[in-house]
């Protein structure tokens, strides 16, 4: 069911997710002021950064073949200072990304602004998951909802949750868990004009978009013609992808 493993990272074949609610780990004043102290001078450094609900994933394991229950817990992300708090342990980020292919053969594939977190990384569109509203609940329809969102935010492609297909669970650096979606197959003119609208609408109001530049690959080898980082989960999930097809 691990699919593939190595040093530091996993890809899990999955068909089902549990999900599970649970509380965020108690601090000691010194971790929590530490932690603080950590996120001002991140934020004094990015000021786009911001203190937002985000959802971290507390844990993750096998209740039955091809089914794995995910704990997830509401933070903010000044929880992820905890990262650079020596001794201090931070709970794994908790994201969705969406294969978009195109053409037949080949998957988009953009990279983070400037002005990002992570500036000019290579990845899937995606983002972290956010707490579902008081009374809500938070499962793989709204996960699948997630991802959606962030397709039409950062790509201007608009499908419905029930589209998207979960394709693969991995975990990567810090413990973080991604959820990897496959989307219905659409035109390069239809993708690149999508992209084009959304960055032109962000920089009408002032911002800069998220992504900044998008590729279309044809393989997971076709990732080394990228210059800068990418994502550590990129090279896996495309090699599983166009393997599979």
């Amino acid at each position: 069911m691990t699919e593939t493993s190595s040093v530091g990272f996993d890809l899990f074949d999955v068909e089902r997710l549990v999900l599970s609610e649970a509380v965020e780990p108690s601090l000691s004043s010194h971790d929590a002021e530490a932690r603080d102290r950590v996120w001002e001078m991140a934020v004094r450094a990015n000021p786009a950064l911001f203190d937002g609900p985000v959802v971290a994933c507390g844990g993750v394991e096998w209740v039955a073949p091809r089914v794995l229950r995910l704990s997830w817990v509401p933070v903010t992300y000044r929880h992820y200072a905890l990262r650079r708090v020596p001794g201090a342990t931070a709970l794994g980020s908790l994201f969705v990304n969406v294969v978009q292919p195109s053409n037949g053969e080949r998957v988009a594939v953009a990279r983070m602004s400037p002005s990002t977190a992570a500036p000019g990384r290579w990845q899937l569109p995606g983002g972290s998951v956010e707490p579902p509203a008081a009374g809500a609940a938070l499962d793989e329809l709204s996960l699948a909802g997630h991802a959606a969102r962030e397709l039409a935010e950062e790509m201007g492609v608009d499908v419905a949750a029930e589209d998207l297909r979960l394709s693969a669970v991995t975990r990567g650096g810090n413990s973080s868990v991604g959820l990897t979606y496959i989307a219905p197959e659409l035109p390069e003119e239809a993708l690149r004009e999508g992209f084009a609208a959304v960055a032109a609408a962000e920089r009408a109001r002032g911002r800069e978009p998220e992504l900044d530049e998008l590729v279309l690959v044809s393989s997971s080898a076709d990732l080394s013609g990228l210059p800068g980082p990418h994502a550590d989960y990129l090279e896996p999930v495309l090699r599983r992808h166009f393997e599979r097809r």
